[in-house]
């Protein structure tokens, strides 16, 4: 994911609001959200050049996410890819924490990274940049881009304000979340970071909803978890000049692992 919008028990019927954008070249083949079969049971996208996903939930509720850590400065050990740390979550017996912890520890077998992983009790993030950490997360609102959570790019903050906006509404709609993820305005040149990929790079990733040709926003994923235990996620995929070319929607009733 390369933007993510998430609250964190703030709404008082939905503990769980999020909406978050992945980015990526065209060319790298994935598929949509479903349910995996085999191994893992988890509701996920997949990336068939790694294997892995950059969002995921398990049937309990339970979910996990996956940016990666923008410095071309920072070389790619070759390794494992940070996709399969969705599964590991995901498929194993930890808890948030316990895996936040354990995956801050051997965060440098990966390329730079940022993880959201949430349970039933609590809500963690980790960072394998500049040094590897893991945070327990009190009740709020977050946003995360390519930098730590929270760093303030003009997108990220943008983007928070008016997701803060939306879940003011006592029934946030998926639709309002959609439109937020679809933003395609560009940050002025003064309020761009500088990560190091080049000023023309800067402006392309400075909006919510990237669009050109070999690189842009693939899809958008809003799930909102109920006080009741029921998850609805929705998911569009989009094609190389913004449009949906395909939309996912579903309901199910989280259970308790036993």
């Amino acid at each position: 994911m390369c933007l993510v919008l998430i609250a964190f028990r703030t709404h008082p019927h939905y503990p769980l609001v999020l909406a978050a954008n992945r980015d990526e070249f065209h060319a790298r083949p994935s598929e949509p959200i479903h349910w995996w079969k085999g191994g893992v049971r988890m509701l996920a996208g997949r990336d068939l050049q790694a294997g892995g996903t950059w969002l995921g939930l398990d049937e309990s509720g339970r979910m996990a996410l996956v940016t990666n850590y923008r410095d071309p400065s920072s070389p790619r050990p070759e390794g494992t890819s940070r996709g399969t740390l969705i599964g590991d979550f995901l498929g194993g017996r930890e808890s948030a924490g316990g895996f936040a912890r354990a995956t801050a520890a051997r965060a440098r077998q990966f390329s730079g990274f940022n993880l959201l992983a949430l349970d039933r009790d609590s809500l963690c993030y980790v960072t394998s940049r500049p040094e590897p950490e893991a945070l327990l997360l009190p009740p709020g609102i977050y946003g995360l881009s390519n930098r730590r959570l929270d760093t303030p790019w003009s997108k990220l903050l943008v983007a928070r304000d008016r997701f803060a906006k939306i879940l003011a509404n006592d029934r946030p709609e998926p639709a309002a979340l959609m439109r937020l993820l679809s933003d395609r305005s560009i940050a002025a040149d003064k309020a761009l970071p500088d990560t190091g990929v080049g000023i023309e790079w800067e402006r392309l990733l400075s909006a919510a909803f990237i669009v050109s040709p070999d690189y842009g926003t693939r899809c958008s994923t809003v799930v909102l978890i109920g006080k009741d235990g029921i998850v609805n996620v929705e998911e569009r995929s989009h094609a190389r000049d913004g449009s949906t070319a395909m939309r996912v929607r579903m309901a199910f009733q989280s259970a308790p692992r036993d």
